[in-house]
C-alpha cells in the first residue's frame, strides 16, 4: 500500500469498522499518511454506534450523547462532521416506578408530589440511617449504593434496571460499575443539584443537561468517516468476516476474511488493528493458540441487546431521550424516543419509540419471532400506560449482539492470558475498543484507544493502550491533571461490574462455565 506522500507504507489490516476500527484508518490516514485496509463484518458501518435505517425510519442503537472529557476525541468529531450537522439536544431522562415518572436529574418539587411527604420523609431518614449504620458490605453494588441513598430509596430507583441490564441480582453484584459511574452522586449531591442547579452542570457526568448529536443519528459520523478514509485511499471492504489470522515467527503475516458466498481474500500485512471480540480474534489465530489462551477465549461471554422499534403518533411520545424502566412487571428496561435525540429519525406527525431489552443471544426473548416481540411492546407500552396500544401503527426489531462484554468473576484473567499470548506470538496484533479488548468502554474511550494505537504504530511510541479507561476520576470528575490526553492522563472511564459466575443461570447454553485453568 502506498501513503498520500507516494512512500511505501506499511500493509496494515483494520478489523471492524465501528468506531475504534474507522478512527484507526482516519489517524493513520489523515495525521500519519498511512493507508489500510478495513474488514467489516457486516453490511453496515459503525458497530454498535450505527444508525439503522428501516423504512424511512432511523434507530439509535443504545442511545449516544455525544459527550466527552478527552479534547482529541471533540476535535476529531468535529473534524469528520461540520458544526452544522450537530444539534445541541437538551438532555431529558426520567424514571418509572410505581405508576409514576420521576425526573432525572431529582427536581424536587416533582419527588416530593410523585413520592408524597411522608414517603420522602422516610426516604431522608433511610438515608440518615444508612448514613449513621451503613451496610457491612459496601463491595457490593447494592451495598455500595445503600451506603450513599437508603435502602428505600434503592428500592425505588435501582434495583430492578440493574437486575434487568445484568440478568443478575444487585446484591450479587460487585460495586466497580457504580463506585466508577456515579462516583459523587450522593442523596446529598442530588439534592443541592435540585435545590441550586447550575446550567449544563458537568462535574458529575449523571447530571449533564445538554450534549451533541449528529442530526441524523451517531451512524452518520461514521458513515461519513468511511468516506474520508476511502477519499485518502483506504480500503474499506464490507461484509468481510475475519475467518484467519496468520502468524509466523512471531508475527502476524496475513488476515483471512471470507464473503457472505464463501469467497476467502488474503491480506497480507504487517500490523492487525483488531476491533472485533477478542475471544472470536484468538480462535482465528492460525497456527491455533496455546490450549490455555483457547480455554480463556472460550470462557469469555457477552451481553446482548435487542430493540423494538414502534411507531406511533407524534402526540404519544414523550419529551425525554430515554425513560428507564424500574417496573418488575414488564421485561423491556429502557424506553427511546427517537424524535427527541433528533427530528431527522423520524417523520412527521410520527414518533418511534425504542423499546430496549437486555438479554443473551439464544434466550427465549432473543429467540421470538420479530412478530411477537412487536406484540410484547405493544402490549408493555400500554401495562406502563404510555402509550394505547391501539395507536402503535407498525413495529421493527433491531438485534445486536455482544453488545456488552460480560464480567464474570474470571473475564481479567481470561483476557489477561490472551494478550500475553498475543504479546509472545504477534505483538503486531493491536485489540481496541469495547470488544476487541473486553471492556465497557464508551464510544470515546473506544475511539482513544484507537488514537493511541494509531501513534504506536507510526510514530513508534508506546501508549499503554490498556491504562486507557482504567481510571476513575474521568468519568465522573473533570480531571484536575493537564487536560492534554497524550499527557498525565492515561485513563479515560469507567469499569464495568465484575458479576460472579456462580450467581447467573449456569445452565443456560449462552453462559454454562467452560473449563478454566
Amino acid at each position: 500500500m502506498v501513503g498520500t506522500d507516494g512512500a511505501l507504507s506499511p500493509g496494515i489490516v483494520v478489523i471492524g469498522a465501528g468506531p475504534a476500527g474507522l478512527t484507526a484508518a482516519y489517524e493513520l490516514a489523515v495525521r500519519h499518511g498511512i493507508t489500510s485496509t478495513v474488514l467489516e463484518a457486516d453490511s453496515v458501518v459503525g458497530g454498535i454506534s450505527r444508525t439503522v435505517e428501516r423504512d424511512g425510519w432511523r434507530f439509535d442503537i443504545g442511545g449516544h450523547r455525544f459527550f466527552t472529557k478527552v479534547r482529541e476525541v471533540e476535535a476529531f468529531w468535529h473534524r469528520v462532521l461540520p458544526d452544522e450537522d450537530f444539534m445541541l439536544r437538551p438532555r431529558m431522562s426520567r424514571i418509572y416506578y410505581d405508576g409514576r415518572y420521576y425526573d432525572y436529574p431529582l427536581k424536587a418539587s416533582n419527588a416530593l408530589k410523585n413520592l408524597g411527604i411522608w414517603e420522602a420523609f422516610l426516604c431522608v431518614m433511610s438515608y440518615v440511617w444508612a448514613r449513621i449504620r451503613p451496610p457491612k458490605d459496601q463491595e457490593t453494588l447494592e451495598g455500595w449504593i445503600v451506603a450513599r441513598f437508603g435502602w428505600r430509596l434503592y428500592r425505588h430507583f435501582f434495583k430492578t434496571y440493574n437486575e434487568k441490564l445484568w440478568g443478575v441480582p444487585v446484591h450479587k453484584l460487585p460495586a466497580d460499575f457504580a463506585a466508577q459511574r456515579i462516583k459523587n452522586l450522593s442523596l446529598f449531591n442530588a439534592v443541592v443539584n435540585a435545590l441550586l442547579p447550575s446550567r449544563n452542570q458537568k462535574h458529575i457526568t449523571s447530571l449533564i443537561e445538554e450534549f451533541q448529536y449528529p442530526k441524523h443519528g451517531p451512524g452518520m459520523m461514521w458513515e461519513r468517516c468511511r468516506d474520508l478514509v476511502e477519499a485518502r485511499g483506504v480500503t474499506v471492504v464490507m461484509n468481510a468476516r475475519v475467518v484467519g489470522i496468520r502468524h509466523e515467527d512471531g508475527r502476524a503475516v496475513s488476515v483471512v476474511a471470507e464473503t457472505a458466498h464463501g469467497a476467502r481474500t488474503e491480506y497480507p500485512c504487517t500490523h492487525v488493528i483488531s476491533s472485533m471480540p477478542i475471544s472470536q480474534l484468538l480462535k482465528a489465530v492460525d497456527p491455533p493458540a496455546a490450549d490455555i489462551a483457547v480455554r480463556a477465549a472460550g470462557d469469555l461471554r457477552y451481553r446482548d441487546f435487542l430493540t423494538v422499534a414502534l411507531v406511533v403518533p407524534e402526540s404519544a411520545g414523550f419529551p425525554d431521550n430515554w425513560i428507564y424502566i424500574h417496573a418488575p412487571q414488564v421485561k423491556v428496561g429502557r424506553i427511546q424516543n427517537f424524535g427527541s435525540w433528533s427530528p431527522h429519525l423520524v417523520k412527521d406527525g410520527r414518533t418511534c419509540l425504542g423499546l430496549e431489552y437486555f438479554v443473551f443471544e439464544g434466550d427465549e426473548t432473543w429467540n421470538k419471532p420479530d412478530e411477537e416481540l412487536i406484540e410484547q411492546g405493544r402490549r408493555e407500552l400500554g401495562i406502563l400506560g404510555l402509550v394505547d396500544p391501539a395507536e402503535v401503527e407498525t413495529g421493527y426489531v433491531v438485534r445486536m449482539p455482544k453488545a456488552y462484554p460480560f464480567y464474570d468473576e474470571h473475564y481479567r484473567a481470561n483476557v489477561a492470558r490472551i494478550v500475553d499470548w498475543l504479546g509472545e506470538h504477534a505483538p503486531n496484533v493491536h485489540p481496541v475498543g469495547r470488544n476487541g479488548m473486553h471492556r465497557y468502554n464508551n464510544q470515546d474511550h473506544s475511539m482513544y484507544t484507537a488514537m493511541l494505537t494509531a501513534e504506536n504504530i507510526a510514530l513508534g511510541t508506546h501508549h499503554d493502550v490498556w491504562s486507557v479507561n482504567v481510571e476513575e476520576e474521568y468519568h465522573e470528575e473533570t480531571s484536575k491533571q493537564d487536560d492534554n490526553p497524550r499527557r498525565g492522563t492515561p485513563g479515560t472511564g469507567r469499569d464495568a461490574p465484575v458479576i460472579p459466575r456462580h450467581h447467573y443461570d449456569e445452565n443456560h447454553p449462552v453462559n454454562r462455565p467452560a473449563t478454566t485453568p
